[in-house]
């Protein structure tokens, strides 16, 4: 009897036999975008396809080996090897069988910005960002500045980064697979070095996270957006440079604001501000497809509300606790050292648990 899963796998396993031969065909590099899309997914099946062949490779030798065994009793250990392999394998191809998120291939845009807290939160924003730059770095993930205003004691104010794999990530799993997780409200508990006291102060940063969307992806009128142009300026407001190179675009339909003022080029600028954009678009309809879907969001784990509180980072007990998934751990020094795996593991177990027993993506 037919399985849905067996329709699924049956229209996957075609769908990368088409990706194979389109690969193939020389026509599709001379689309940049399309090849892309097309190597993208197909890293994202290849699993599935793998897993799919090493089982019915797996069915044949043990056929055979069932058969050897009848006249050759030393046959029998790779019986027992084969009937205890086909199982989990099938398991891992369940698991992969079950819908994924459509972005986990893409590359990410990383806004943090200081919260509550005053001095100290620039700082708590600052620490943020150099533990995920580590982290990056240890991926071998490449990070471009679109956005940097710095506070007066050299935290960050307002901040956007864009983060790229290099080549086509293996598995399909780009930097949003692992980075999804992390938007939200990050809390901080510790003695800020503005305290003369020694008491430990409470403040928070906000991150947010969202897959870079290609012009594709997000059908954007230019004719909506409203570009103004002004002079950079740095910590306590003061002007960086003697031309009109920072740039605020305000897109008048939804009213996103987006200024970059990283570049001493206008036109850089403008370019960095648009990635943005587009980025915040895609987000914003995502979530408003999710609401009219009658799901918040996607994921309990992978948090929609970029208001809401997630993660706590408490320095006098070197404590990290993750919210959403009641994670707590005492390596907080390691972690903002950029040795995020372990967590993101955690979260990454969770929200996979949540689809298994949902059935949803």
């Amino acid at each position: 009897m037919t399985t849905a899963a067996d329709n699924r796998l049956a229209s996957l396993l075609a769908e990368y036999a088409d990706l194979e031969a389109q690969m193939g065909d020389p026509a599709l590099h001379a689309d940049q975008v399309q090849a892309k899309r097309v190597g993208r997914r197909y890293a994202e099946l290849t699993p599935v396809a793998k897993t799919a062949a090493e089982i019915a490779s797996a069915k044949e030798d043990l056929e055979t080996a069932e058969e050897l065994a009848s006249e050759d009793p030393d046959f029998g250990e790779e019986v027992e090897r084969l009937r205890k392999v086909i199982p989990e394998l099938e398991s891992k191809l369940a698991e992969l069988l079950i819908p994924r998120d459509p972005d986990d291939s893409k590359d990410v845009i990383i806004e943090i910005k200081a919260g509550a807290g005053g001095e100290e939160s620039g700082l708590f924003a600052g620490d943020l960002m150099r533990m995920y730059q580590r982290y990056f770095e240890h991926h071998g993930w490449t990070v471009e500045t679109l956005e940097m205003v710095p506070t007066d004691l050299g935290g960050i104010k307002d901040s956007s980064i864009a983060v790229r794999t290099k080549g086509t990530p293996e598995g399909g799993n780009g930097v949003w697979s692992r980075m999804k997780f992390e938007g939200g409200v990050h809390r901080v508990q510790r003695v800020p070095v503005t305290e003369s006291q020694g008491r430990v102060h409470t403040s928070a940063a906000a991150v947010v996270v969202m897959p870079e969307a290609e012009e594709v992806d997000v059908e954007l009128n230019m004719h909506e957006v409203r570009v103004d142009v002004y002079r950079s300026s740095g910590p306590g407001g003061q002007s960086v440079n003697t031309t009109d190179s920072a740039v605020r675009l305000t897109h008048e339909p939804t009213g996103i604001v987006v200024t970059s003022q990283n570049e001493k080029s206008q036109l850089q600028n403008k370019e960095a501000a648009l990635r943005v954009l587009r980025a915040r678009l895609l987000a914003k309809q995502q979530e408003e497809a999710e609401a009219a879907a009658g799901a918040a969001r996607r994921s309990q784990v992978r948090t929609a509300d970029r208001s809401e509180r997630i993660r706590t980072y408490n320095f006098p007990q070197n404590r990290i606790t993750d919210h959403r998934i009641g994670y707590t751990a005492y390596n907080l020094d390691h972690v903002m050292n950029g040795e995020l795996e372990e967590l993101l593991d955690a979260l990454a177990a969770a929200d996979r648990a949540e689809r298994m027993a949902g059935g949803q993506s």
